[in-house]
Protein backbone atom coordinates (compact mmCIF):
# COMPACT_ATOMS: atom_id res chain seq x y z
CA UNK A 1 0.00 0.00 0.00
CA UNK A 2 2.78 2.32 0.77
CA UNK A 3 4.10 2.03 -2.64
CA UNK A 4 0.84 2.21 -3.69
CA UNK A 5 0.27 5.94 -2.36
CA UNK A 6 3.69 7.25 -3.38
CA UNK A 7 2.92 6.60 -6.98
CA UNK A 8 -0.75 8.67 -6.29
CA UNK A 9 -1.38 11.73 -6.65
CA UNK A 10 -2.33 11.54 -2.70
CA UNK A 11 -5.20 13.07 -1.06
CA UNK A 12 -7.81 14.78 -3.06
CA UNK A 13 -10.49 17.18 -2.13
CA UNK A 14 -14.03 17.28 -4.24
CA UNK A 15 -14.75 20.39 -5.23
CA UNK A 16 -18.12 21.63 -6.61
CA UNK A 17 -19.12 24.18 -9.68
CA UNK A 18 -23.05 25.19 -10.23
CA UNK A 19 -24.53 26.95 -12.93
CA UNK A 20 -27.94 27.07 -14.86
CA UNK A 21 -28.97 29.09 -12.14
CA UNK A 22 -33.12 30.36 -13.19
CA UNK A 23 -34.06 32.06 -15.02
CA UNK A 24 -30.83 30.44 -17.06
CA UNK A 25 -31.64 26.75 -17.06
CA UNK A 26 -29.76 24.56 -19.09
CA UNK A 27 -31.96 23.58 -22.41
CA UNK A 28 -31.49 19.40 -22.79
CA UNK A 29 -31.99 17.64 -25.63
CA UNK A 30 -35.38 16.24 -25.06
CA UNK A 31 -36.36 20.22 -24.91
CA UNK A 32 -36.52 20.67 -21.05
CA UNK A 33 -34.95 22.87 -18.77
CA UNK A 34 -33.01 22.36 -15.66
CA UNK A 35 -30.99 24.22 -13.48
CA UNK A 36 -29.37 25.03 -11.17
CA UNK A 37 -26.70 21.95 -11.69
CA UNK A 38 -24.43 21.39 -9.30
CA UNK A 39 -21.52 19.70 -10.53
CA UNK A 40 -18.66 17.57 -8.22
CA UNK A 41 -15.34 17.15 -9.94
CA UNK A 42 -11.65 16.77 -8.86
CA UNK A 43 -8.43 17.69 -10.78
CA UNK A 44 -5.10 16.03 -10.11
CA UNK A 45 -1.69 17.61 -11.37
CA UNK A 46 -1.12 21.27 -12.38
CA UNK A 47 -2.68 23.32 -15.23
CA UNK A 48 0.33 25.40 -16.71
CA UNK A 49 0.64 29.10 -17.84
CA UNK A 50 -1.00 28.36 -21.48
CA UNK A 51 -3.66 26.26 -19.99
CA UNK A 52 -3.09 23.71 -22.69
CA UNK A 53 -2.13 20.66 -20.75
CA UNK A 54 -5.20 19.54 -19.65
CA UNK A 55 -6.42 15.78 -20.02
CA UNK A 56 -10.44 15.29 -18.99
CA UNK A 57 -11.02 11.78 -17.62
CA UNK A 58 -14.64 10.68 -18.03
CA UNK A 59 -16.02 7.72 -16.09
CA UNK A 60 -18.20 4.65 -17.33
CA UNK A 61 -21.53 4.18 -16.01
CA UNK A 62 -21.32 2.83 -12.49
CA UNK A 63 -18.11 5.76 -12.36
CA UNK A 64 -17.85 8.86 -10.30
CA UNK A 65 -15.65 12.22 -10.26
CA UNK A 66 -12.88 10.09 -8.32
CA UNK A 67 -10.46 9.02 -10.12
CA UNK A 68 -7.44 8.93 -8.45
CA UNK A 69 -5.70 9.14 -5.37
CA UNK A 70 -7.35 9.33 -1.46
CA UNK A 71 -10.09 11.48 0.08
CA UNK A 72 -8.27 10.28 3.19
CA UNK A 73 -4.94 9.34 4.17
CA UNK A 74 -6.89 6.56 6.24
CA UNK A 75 -8.69 5.24 2.41
CA UNK A 76 -7.95 1.49 1.66
CA UNK A 77 -9.67 2.17 -1.74
CA UNK A 78 -8.37 4.57 -4.26
CA UNK A 79 -10.02 6.14 -7.45
CA UNK A 80 -11.38 4.06 -9.92
CA UNK A 81 -8.68 4.59 -12.57
CA UNK A 82 -5.69 5.19 -9.97
CA UNK A 83 -3.51 3.17 -12.32
CA UNK A 84 -3.85 4.84 -14.86
CA UNK A 85 -3.32 8.56 -13.33
CA UNK A 86 -0.80 9.70 -11.30
CA UNK A 87 3.09 10.67 -11.08
CA UNK A 88 4.86 8.96 -13.90
CA UNK A 89 2.01 6.83 -14.72
CA UNK A 90 0.17 6.51 -18.19
CA UNK A 91 -1.74 9.45 -17.53
CA UNK A 92 1.58 11.70 -16.03
CA UNK A 93 0.07 14.47 -13.72
CA UNK A 94 3.85 16.04 -13.73
CA UNK A 95 3.02 16.40 -16.69
CA UNK A 96 -1.06 16.96 -17.54
CA UNK A 97 -3.73 18.38 -15.73
CA UNK A 98 -6.55 15.75 -15.19
CA UNK A 99 -10.08 16.88 -14.96
CA UNK A 100 -13.22 14.46 -13.81
CA UNK A 101 -16.54 15.04 -12.83
CA UNK A 102 -19.43 13.01 -11.77
CA UNK A 103 -21.93 12.62 -14.94
CA UNK A 104 -25.38 14.80 -15.29
CA UNK A 105 -27.78 11.86 -13.57
CA UNK A 106 -25.28 10.95 -11.56
CA UNK A 107 -25.70 10.18 -7.93
CA UNK A 108 -22.03 11.24 -6.31
CA UNK A 109 -22.42 15.11 -6.21
CA UNK A 110 -23.71 15.80 -9.59
CA UNK A 111 -27.49 16.93 -10.46
CA UNK A 112 -29.22 13.67 -10.37
CA UNK A 113 -32.46 12.30 -9.79
CA UNK A 114 -31.32 11.99 -6.02
CA UNK A 115 -31.38 15.70 -5.83
CA UNK A 116 -33.61 18.19 -4.22
CA UNK A 117 -35.54 19.98 -6.70
CA UNK A 118 -35.64 23.59 -5.72
CA UNK A 119 -39.42 23.62 -6.77
CA UNK A 120 -40.80 21.19 -4.90
CA UNK A 121 -38.16 20.79 -2.02
CA UNK A 122 -37.90 17.60 -2.53
CA UNK A 123 -35.70 15.03 -4.63
CA UNK A 124 -36.70 14.87 -8.03
CA UNK A 125 -37.07 10.81 -8.24
CA UNK A 126 -38.40 10.33 -11.54
CA UNK A 127 -39.83 13.72 -12.19
CA UNK A 128 -35.87 14.57 -13.21
CA UNK A 129 -35.57 14.64 -16.83
CA UNK A 130 -34.13 12.26 -19.05
CA UNK A 131 -30.93 12.96 -20.01
CA UNK A 132 -28.38 11.71 -22.96
CA UNK A 133 -24.70 11.39 -23.75
CA UNK A 134 -24.68 15.38 -25.35
CA UNK A 135 -26.62 17.03 -21.98
CA UNK A 136 -23.65 14.96 -20.04
CA UNK A 137 -21.12 16.48 -22.53
CA UNK A 138 -22.37 20.08 -22.09
CA UNK A 139 -22.36 20.09 -18.63
CA UNK A 140 -18.89 19.09 -18.93
CA UNK A 141 -17.90 22.02 -21.28
CA UNK A 142 -19.19 24.22 -18.58
CA UNK A 143 -16.67 23.01 -16.25
CA UNK A 144 -14.07 23.59 -18.09
CA UNK A 145 -15.00 27.06 -19.20
CA UNK A 146 -15.42 27.32 -15.56
CA UNK A 147 -11.69 25.99 -15.02
CA UNK A 148 -10.44 28.78 -18.06
CA UNK A 149 -10.10 25.63 -20.12
CA UNK A 150 -10.37 26.49 -23.86
CA UNK A 151 -8.04 23.68 -25.05
CA UNK A 152 -7.83 19.91 -24.44
CA UNK A 153 -4.50 18.13 -24.82
CA UNK A 154 -6.74 15.03 -24.71
CA UNK A 155 -10.12 13.70 -23.67
CA UNK A 156 -9.98 9.88 -22.52
CA UNK A 157 -12.40 7.55 -21.20
CA UNK A 158 -13.95 3.63 -21.28
CA UNK A 159 -17.22 2.19 -21.72
CA UNK A 160 -19.52 4.62 -21.56
CA UNK A 161 -16.98 7.25 -21.11
CA UNK A 162 -16.16 6.41 -24.36
CA UNK A 163 -19.37 7.23 -25.98
CA UNK A 164 -18.77 10.85 -23.94
CA UNK A 165 -15.10 11.12 -26.16
CA UNK A 166 -16.80 10.41 -29.29
CA UNK A 167 -19.08 13.25 -28.28
CA UNK A 168 -16.55 15.78 -27.09
CA UNK A 169 -14.70 15.51 -30.78
CA UNK A 170 -18.09 15.35 -32.65
CA UNK A 171 -20.07 18.64 -30.54
CA UNK A 172 -16.87 20.39 -30.00
CA UNK A 173 -14.51 19.50 -32.84
CA UNK A 174 -12.03 22.22 -31.88
CA UNK A 175 -11.44 21.91 -28.17
CA UNK A 176 -9.56 18.34 -27.83
CA UNK A 177 -6.00 17.77 -30.03
CA UNK A 178 -6.72 13.81 -29.29
CA UNK A 179 -9.30 11.43 -27.55
CA UNK A 180 -8.86 7.91 -27.02
CA UNK A 181 -12.02 5.83 -26.53
CA UNK A 182 -11.37 2.53 -25.05
CA UNK A 183 -13.63 -0.41 -25.43
CA UNK A 184 -16.49 1.36 -26.29
CA UNK A 185 -18.59 1.73 -29.51
CA UNK A 186 -20.90 4.37 -31.59
CA UNK A 187 -24.20 2.99 -30.71
CA UNK A 188 -25.32 0.29 -28.54
CA UNK A 189 -26.01 -3.40 -30.00
CA UNK A 190 -29.20 -4.82 -29.62
CA UNK A 191 -27.77 -7.28 -26.69
CA UNK A 192 -26.59 -4.19 -24.78
CA UNK A 193 -29.95 -2.67 -25.02
CA UNK A 194 -31.50 -5.61 -23.76
CA UNK A 195 -29.65 -5.80 -20.95
CA UNK A 196 -29.68 -2.79 -20.07
CA UNK A 197 -33.67 -3.23 -20.52
CA UNK A 198 -34.01 -6.27 -17.96
CA UNK A 199 -31.66 -4.36 -15.59
CA UNK A 200 -33.80 -1.61 -15.40
CA UNK A 201 -37.16 -3.85 -15.21
CA UNK A 202 -35.44 -5.82 -12.33
CA UNK A 203 -35.39 -1.80 -10.25
CA UNK A 204 -39.01 -0.83 -11.49
CA UNK A 205 -40.41 -4.18 -10.69
CA UNK A 206 -39.24 -4.14 -7.44
CA UNK A 207 -42.10 -2.89 -4.65
CA UNK A 208 -39.36 -1.08 -2.62
CA UNK A 209 -38.64 1.18 -5.65
CA UNK A 210 -41.97 2.83 -5.00
CA UNK A 211 -42.48 4.77 -8.39
CA UNK A 212 -38.92 6.13 -8.10
CA UNK A 213 -40.15 8.01 -4.75
CA UNK A 214 -38.45 5.91 -2.26
CA UNK A 215 -36.89 6.96 0.96
CA UNK A 216 -33.00 8.79 -0.10
CA UNK A 217 -31.40 5.86 2.44
CA UNK A 218 -33.57 2.62 1.24
CA UNK A 219 -31.98 -0.11 0.03
CA UNK A 220 -33.73 -1.38 -3.61
CA UNK A 221 -32.78 -5.36 -3.85
CA UNK A 222 -34.04 -4.97 -8.06
CA UNK A 223 -30.81 -2.57 -8.42
CA UNK A 224 -28.20 -5.17 -6.61
CA UNK A 225 -30.09 -7.36 -9.29
CA UNK A 226 -29.16 -4.86 -12.35
CA UNK A 227 -25.93 -4.60 -10.81
CA UNK A 228 -25.15 -8.60 -10.86
CA UNK A 229 -26.55 -8.77 -14.15
CA UNK A 230 -24.47 -6.07 -15.53
CA UNK A 231 -21.39 -7.54 -14.18
CA UNK A 232 -21.76 -10.77 -15.71
CA UNK A 233 -21.57 -8.65 -19.21
CA UNK A 234 -18.37 -7.19 -17.67
CA UNK A 235 -16.26 -10.18 -17.62
CA UNK A 236 -15.74 -13.19 -20.01
CA UNK A 237 -16.48 -17.05 -19.94
CA UNK A 238 -13.01 -17.69 -19.70
CA UNK A 239 -12.33 -15.19 -16.96
CA UNK A 240 -15.04 -16.42 -14.93
CA UNK A 241 -14.31 -20.00 -15.42
CA UNK A 242 -10.23 -19.23 -14.33
CA UNK A 243 -10.89 -17.46 -11.49
CA UNK A 244 -14.53 -19.61 -10.00
CA UNK A 245 -15.29 -22.70 -12.04
CA UNK A 246 -17.93 -24.69 -10.86
CA UNK A 247 -15.73 -24.28 -6.96
CA UNK A 248 -18.44 -24.06 -4.10
CA UNK A 249 -17.98 -21.51 -2.03
CA UNK A 250 -18.03 -23.15 1.70
CA UNK A 251 -19.05 -26.47 1.63
CA UNK A 252 -17.73 -29.92 -0.09
CA UNK A 253 -21.41 -30.66 -1.47
CA UNK A 254 -24.29 -29.46 -2.49
CA UNK A 255 -26.75 -28.13 0.42
CA UNK A 256 -29.73 -28.81 -2.02
CA UNK A 257 -31.46 -25.73 -0.62
CA UNK A 258 -31.94 -22.46 -2.88
CA UNK A 259 -29.58 -20.22 -1.62
CA UNK A 260 -26.11 -19.05 -2.93
CA UNK A 261 -23.74 -22.06 -2.88
CA UNK A 262 -21.02 -21.86 -6.24
CA UNK A 263 -18.35 -19.30 -5.67
CA UNK A 264 -19.52 -16.76 -8.38
CA UNK A 265 -23.18 -16.84 -7.31
CA UNK A 266 -21.47 -15.70 -3.92
CA UNK A 267 -19.45 -13.12 -5.87
CA UNK A 268 -21.78 -11.61 -7.89
CA UNK A 269 -24.46 -11.29 -4.58
CA UNK A 270 -21.49 -9.78 -2.72
CA UNK A 271 -20.66 -7.22 -5.84
CA UNK A 272 -24.89 -7.18 -6.11
CA UNK A 273 -25.24 -5.83 -2.20
CA UNK A 274 -22.44 -3.46 -2.25
CA UNK A 275 -23.68 -1.72 -5.05
CA UNK A 276 -26.97 -0.79 -2.83
CA UNK A 277 -24.20 1.22 -0.46
CA UNK A 278 -22.75 3.47 -3.26
CA UNK A 279 -25.45 4.09 -5.98
CA UNK A 280 -28.43 5.39 -6.74
CA UNK A 281 -31.72 3.15 -8.38
CA UNK A 282 -33.02 6.07 -10.26
CA UNK A 283 -29.80 7.04 -11.42
CA UNK A 284 -29.47 3.38 -12.80
CA UNK A 285 -32.55 3.97 -14.92
CA UNK A 286 -31.12 7.39 -16.19
CA UNK A 287 -28.01 6.41 -17.00
CA UNK A 288 -28.29 3.12 -18.93
CA UNK A 289 -31.26 5.03 -20.85
CA UNK A 290 -28.56 7.66 -22.17
CA UNK A 291 -26.19 5.02 -23.06
CA UNK A 292 -28.97 3.50 -25.24
CA UNK A 293 -30.07 6.29 -26.86
CA UNK A 294 -26.62 7.61 -28.23
CA UNK A 295 -25.85 6.78 -31.84
CA UNK A 296 -23.10 8.61 -33.29
CA UNK A 297 -24.45 7.90 -37.03
CA UNK A 298 -28.23 9.07 -36.52
CA UNK A 299 -26.94 11.65 -34.49
CA UNK A 300 -24.51 12.97 -36.40
CA UNK A 301 -24.17 11.36 -39.70
CA UNK A 302 -27.83 11.27 -40.98
CA UNK A 303 -26.93 7.25 -40.78
CA UNK A 304 -23.46 7.51 -41.81
CA UNK A 305 -20.68 6.73 -39.44
CA UNK A 306 -18.09 7.85 -42.01
CA UNK A 307 -20.21 11.14 -42.15
CA UNK A 308 -20.03 12.11 -38.96
CA UNK A 309 -16.87 11.47 -38.02
CA UNK A 310 -15.83 13.75 -40.97
CA UNK A 311 -16.38 16.46 -38.31
CA UNK A 312 -13.80 14.94 -36.17
CA UNK A 313 -10.29 16.91 -36.10
CA UNK A 314 -8.48 15.48 -32.95
CA UNK A 315 -6.12 12.69 -33.63
CA UNK A 316 -7.80 9.46 -32.62
CA UNK A 317 -6.70 5.98 -30.41
CA UNK A 318 -9.30 3.36 -29.88
CA UNK A 319 -8.61 0.03 -28.02
CA UNK A 320 -10.47 -2.72 -27.54
CA UNK A 321 -10.08 -6.13 -25.47
CA UNK A 322 -10.44 -9.56 -27.14
CA UNK A 323 -12.57 -10.83 -24.53
CA UNK A 324 -15.14 -8.04 -24.55
CA UNK A 325 -18.54 -9.22 -25.92
CA UNK A 326 -20.75 -6.81 -24.42
CA UNK A 327 -18.54 -3.98 -26.57
CA UNK A 328 -16.49 -6.24 -29.17
CA UNK A 329 -13.73 -5.49 -30.85
CA UNK A 330 -15.80 -5.38 -34.21
CA UNK A 331 -17.35 -1.89 -32.73
CA UNK A 332 -13.58 -0.62 -32.54
CA UNK A 333 -12.77 -1.54 -35.89
CA UNK A 334 -16.25 -0.08 -37.20
CA UNK A 335 -15.08 3.23 -35.95
CA UNK A 336 -11.21 2.94 -37.16
CA UNK A 337 -12.47 1.91 -40.84
CA UNK A 338 -15.01 4.49 -41.02
CA UNK A 339 -12.24 7.39 -39.45
CA UNK A 340 -10.70 5.78 -42.49
CA UNK A 341 -13.33 6.16 -45.15
CA UNK A 342 -13.25 9.80 -44.24
CA UNK A 343 -10.10 10.33 -44.96
CA UNK A 344 -8.79 10.82 -41.24
CA UNK A 345 -6.17 8.22 -39.27
CA UNK A 346 -7.01 6.40 -36.35
CA UNK A 347 -4.71 4.68 -34.15
CA UNK A 348 -5.65 0.92 -33.12
CA UNK A 349 -4.90 -1.41 -30.07
CA UNK A 350 -6.70 -4.51 -29.99
CA UNK A 351 -5.86 -6.20 -26.26
CA UNK A 352 -5.53 -10.21 -26.03
CA UNK A 353 -7.27 -10.61 -22.32
CA UNK A 354 -9.58 -13.40 -21.06
CA UNK A 355 -11.06 -10.90 -18.62
CA UNK A 356 -13.65 -9.08 -20.39
CA UNK A 357 -14.62 -5.94 -20.47
CA UNK A 358 -13.85 -4.50 -17.60
CA UNK A 359 -10.21 -4.99 -18.91
CA UNK A 360 -9.67 -1.29 -18.92
CA UNK A 361 -9.60 -0.93 -15.25
CA UNK A 362 -6.99 -3.51 -14.52
CA UNK A 363 -3.46 -3.22 -14.69
CA UNK A 364 -2.80 -4.06 -18.46
CA UNK A 365 0.73 -3.28 -19.72
CA UNK A 366 0.21 -2.68 -23.51
CA UNK A 367 -2.94 -0.91 -22.26
CA UNK A 368 -0.54 1.50 -19.93
CA UNK A 369 2.09 1.66 -22.85
CA UNK A 370 -0.36 2.81 -25.60
CA UNK A 371 -1.99 5.03 -23.49
CA UNK A 372 1.21 6.73 -22.80
CA UNK A 373 3.13 6.75 -25.88
CA UNK A 374 -0.14 8.34 -27.60
CA UNK A 375 -0.35 10.97 -25.17
CA UNK A 376 3.32 11.91 -25.54
CA UNK A 377 3.22 11.63 -29.29
CA UNK A 378 0.13 14.17 -29.71
CA UNK A 379 1.45 17.15 -31.04
CA UNK A 380 0.56 21.26 -30.66
CA UNK A 381 -1.22 20.67 -34.27
CA UNK A 382 -3.51 17.82 -33.08
CA UNK A 383 -0.77 15.11 -35.45
CA UNK A 384 1.21 12.41 -34.12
Amino acid sequence: MAKKREASVGVVEPQKFTFARPPHELVLESGQKIGPITVTYETYGTLNAAKDNAILVVHALSGDAHAAGFHKKTDKKSGWWDIMIGPGKPVDTTRFFVVCSNVLGGCKGTTGPSSINPKTGKPYGISFPVVTIGDMVTVQKHLLDHLGIQKLHSVIGGSMGGMQVLEWVLQYPDISKSAIVVASCAALSAQAIAFDAVGRNAITADPAWKNGKYAGNARIPGLAVARMLGHITYLSEAGMRERFGRTLYENDDYSYEFKDEFAIETYLAYKGSTFLDRFDANSYLYVTKAMDYYDVAAQYGKGSLEKAFSRVKAKMMFVSFTSDWLFPPRQSIEMVHAFQKSGKDAAYLNIDTAYGHDSFLLPCDRLFRGIRNFLLHVKDSGEA
